[in-house]
């Protein structure tokens, strides 16, 4: 069993997986960013009233094939694309074992977050039950958050700390700060940990749509999704998933696995202000990322780089770049990675976790796509000529999220191990 009487252990990224419309695995969504590809398409929805029009679809079918029937009968959309991305860090991780294999099953455990679960299944179940009376025998499992967590932590045998955070589009990096937290103060020592979303149904879009969050470009995809700019307008909807595997640091080392890298700090504020609307002194936005950087032992003049939230909506992008230059200045270089994924919204900061990964492996940082018209009242450096390659090791990663949730990790490179 666990040692837990040490102090704050390390923790580092060993694995992960992601599954989104620009790729079905990491690699694949990597070599799309870096290929300046996008992850979404126009698709017209007004005959349901829906006015935003471009969403990334993760179209090719799923496969699942690898789970008993007993699971893949039971979870949903978004529940599925959580355990393919789940399944791929494993296999980074641990190659042709399992992680039972090597640590008991009390030690591992599983957080994988949703903002709004199995929405689109529970629509149709209800609407099968009003029209015939019966509806899903697995409706049930259909619409329990946690469904992912726990299809999860049965295929693998996890049977440590487990956790479901709902939180809107700060879910995935909660999940990872959770995870963390939880290896660090030696209640797990392997955790898988990310967020998975879908919202495809009508209702589910038009629900979003209707508080004009959604992108209201009609025509130039170039104005979709174009973070930081004057021409942006709301948020391009995406589904997928991303999952990251983070062991107890010296455990990975003694099992002979890669480091992919180190998460170091993380931190976690809520504005207390409005369900959509960021807070106007962003208080919670500065005690998130400097609660961050002390828990990582760093300085702002340490991160060489940021990944922002970045949604491409006037008031997070404005707020966001308010409250980084609060917190650390103008001089970093920041980028957002929405303008090639669209919005994972409970998969976003575990997606945008791997993006720094891939940053630290690769050694260069990701542009901005379409910031082609910057918005003068923000004033950060934020890649808009190209693909910056640059010398990185402290990376931080920002998600804010629908009803005042703020989250920041610090994702690092463990120089020992590259």
């Amino acid at each position: 069993m666990l040692n837990k009487s040490t102090g704050p252990r390390r923790v580092v990224v060993t694995g992960y997986g992601a599954i989104t419309a620009l790729g079905l695995n990491s690699t694949d969504n990597w070599a799309s960013v870096m290929e300046y590809r996008l992850g979404y398409r126009y698709v017209d929805r007004k005959s349901a009233g829906i006015q935003s029009c471009f969403y990334g679809l993760v179209e090719q079918e799923l496969n699942i094939k690898f789970l008993p029937a007993q699971i893949r009968r039971r979870i949903p959309r978004f529940a599925q694309l959580g355990i393919v991305a789940a399944k791929e860090a494993v296999e980074m991780a641990f190659g042709d074992q399992q992680p039972t294999d090597i640590y008991p099953s009390l030690d591992c455990g599983v957080v994988i977050g949703t903002g709004w679960g199995g929405m689109d299944e529970t629509l149709a179940n209800h609407a099968d039950y009003n029209a015939t009376g019966i509806a899903s025998l697995f409706g049930c499992f259909n619409s329990m958050p946690n469904v992912a967590t726990a299809g999860a932590s049965q295929f693998w045998n996890l049977r440590g700390y487990q956790n479901t955070p709902v939180a809107a589009c700060a879910t995935g990096t909660i999940a990872i700060g959770d995870a963390f937290t939880a290896i660090r103060d030696g209640r797990a020592t392997m955790m898988l940990a990310g967020g998975a979303e879908s919202l495809l149904s009508d209702f589910a879009v038009w629900d979003i749509d209707i508080l004009s969050a959604l992108t209201s470009e009609q025509a130039d995809i170039t104005k979709a999704s174009c973070p930081f700019s004057l021409d942006r307008n709301g948020f391009v909807l995406s589904e997928g998933a991303a999952v990251l595997c983070l062991e107890e640091r010296d455990a990975a080392i003694s099992r002979g696995a890669t480091i992919l890298g180190e998460i170091s700090g993380y931190g976690n504020y809520s504005d207390a202000y409005d369900f959509t609307s960021p807070a106007q002194d962003k208080v919670a936005r500065v005690a998130t990322i400097n609660t961050a950087l002390a828990q990582a032992g760093l300085s702002s003049a340490d991160i060489d780089y940021i990944n922002a939230h970045g949604t491409s909506t006037q008031l997070n992008d404005l707020n966001e770049s308010e409250a980084i230059e609060m917190a650390v200045g103008t001089e970093i270089p920041v980028s957002s990675t929405k303008g090639y994924s669209g919005h994972l919204i409970a998969a976003a900061g575990s997606f945008e976790a791997i993006i720094c990964l891939k940053t630290l492996k690769h050694q260069i940082m990701p542009a901005t796509c379409h910031l082609t018209n910057r918005d003068p009242a923000c004033h950060l450096d934020y890649i808009s000529e190209g693909h910056r390659p640059a010398k990185i090791q402290h990376t931080l990663n920002l998600s804010f999220g629908f009803g005042g949730a703020n989250a920041a990790i610090i994702i690092s490179r463990e120089s020992s191990c590259f």
